[in-house]
């Protein structure tokens, strides 16, 4: 099976950041793949390397950057939600890219399933 995800919401302000992950995790474990992460809205926030979570916290950029490293996954960040919310290139984390709408139609036509995460 080949999946698109989308991401709509910030990692720390709603569980779909959360949810996406572990479903992409399992997903590629399970043999799947995912063609693209494609983070949105306020789910740009997902790529920010000035997240700083406490110490006792997940670290939720931190785990996409792994999987990203660990998996072919494209982790990709909408250009211009990103713009609208300060995320551009100088503060994007490893493992994160910024494109634009178009990859995400193209993940879309490409894949068996497009799963959304968030409003």
């Amino acid at each position: 099976m080949k999946y698109a995800i989308v991401v709509n919401e910030g990692p720390y302000n709603h569980q779909a950041a959360d949810s996406a992950y572990q479903f992409v995790k399992h997903a590629l474990d399970k043999g799947h793949q995912v063609l693209r992460v494609f983070f949105y809205y306020d789910g740009v926030f997902n790529g920010s390397r000035f997240v700083a979570p406490q110490s006792d916290d997940r670290h939720i950029v931190k785990r996409w950057a792994g999987l990203a490293e660990q998996h072919p996954v494209d982790l990709a960040i909408c250009v211009a939600a990103g713009l609208r919310r300060g995320i551009t290139e100088e503060v994007i984390a490893p493992g994160f890219r910024i494109t634009g709408l178009g990859q995400l139609i193209e993940s879309c036509i490409d894949a068996d399933r497009t799963v959304v995460f968030g409003d």
